[in-house]
């Protein structure tokens, strides 16, 4: 199943620019520290608010104080579920890692029907990381996942994750204007049950770009181009999900909605009526969007 209803939320603690994870992510812009946790919260409850408006189910974990974590508000960096499996994968920053936090992590056992834990996070020992569904866009339902390579996307954890979890990897190259390699896959493509979002232009390699249309055309996905000025606006980074009814709702944040065109709205509301909500805080300090902070849960919840 390509979506679900079911998202974990982590509330923030003590969310701020991070300057460990600022060297090569080109979205974070320092903003006003002094209120930044403050401002980030009264964002991060109304989009769970607007979440449950629509039926979506959403499982909010307050973040610890200590250690300081000041990305946890972006869980699928570290996490994600598939079925009675979760993964945890390595993480660049050395204070993301500590995002990991085990009592979380034993919480998540105890009330979801956890069998398999496949832990990566080994590969931080070897400075070889994979972060997660920022890393790998997944399409669930012909299990293929989609990476761009960047420092934080290494082809050898994606090669194992894709083994253990049979995965057929397909990767590529992705660049900004300025050619800097694209941090997040998830900040370029969105993957959905019936189309892709992709910035096509972002990838040069005319090869590349050709392998990846003809793959997602080979699943009956229709393709839906955005532009280099989109994904700056963090149009790619978006999440289609189900809500209680069964019903499909494409989620993003309002700077990433404005930035679309009429004729890219009317393609995506084609397939799924669209949610969206102000982030300026998270994305400005955070660098990263809606998509970033979702874990999707595909985790049936333990009855005992």
């Amino acid at each position: 199943m390509q979506s679900t209803a079911h998202i974990l939320m982590i509330q923030p603690a003590n969310f701020s620019f991070n300057a460990e994870t600022a060297v090569n992510n080109a979205f974070q812009v320092e903003g006003n520290a002094d209120n930044a946790q403050q401002k980030a919260l009264e964002e991060f409850e109304n989009f769970v608010c607007t979440l449950r408006l629509h039926n979506i189910n959403v499982t909010v974990v307050r973040d610890a104080p200590f250690p300081d974590t000041p990305d946890s508000i972006f869980p699928n960096n570290w996490i994600s579920f598939h079925g009675h499996t979760i993964c945890l994968y390595p993480m660049y920053a050395h204070n993301r890692r500590l995002e990991r936090k085990p009592e979380l992590i034993e919480m998540l056992k105890h009330k979801y029907n956890i069998e398999r834990i496949i832990d990566l996070t080994h590969y931080e020992e070897k400075n070889k990381f994979l972060e997660g569904t920022g890393s790998m866009v997944l399409d669930r339902d012909n299990r293929i996942a989609y990476a761009c390579l960047s420092p934080r996307t290494d082809i050898a954890v994606l090669d194992d994750f894709c083994r253990q979890m049979s995965y057929l990897p397909v990767v590529f190259t992705a660049t900004d204007k300025n050619n800097t390699p694209i941090y997040h896959t998830n900040v370029m493509m969105c993957v959905a049950d019936r189309y892709v979002v992709v910035c096509l232009e972002s990838i040069r390699n005319k090869k590349q770009a050709d392998d990846l249309k003809s793959t997602i055309s080979m699943t009956g996905k229709e393709i839906i181009a955005i532009k280099f000025s989109q994904v700056k606006h963090f149009a790619g980074n978006m999440l289609q999900v189900q809500n209680t009814k069964g019903e499909q709702l494409l989620v993003m944040s309002s700077q990433a909605y404005h930035s679309l065109t009429k004729a890219q709205i009317k393609k995506i509301e084609k397939f799924n009526p669209v949610i969206h909500v102000p982030l300026t805080t998270i994305e400005t300090n955070g660098g990263g969007s809606a998509r970033c902070m979702m874990a999707e849960i595909f985790t049936d919840r333990n009855h005992v």
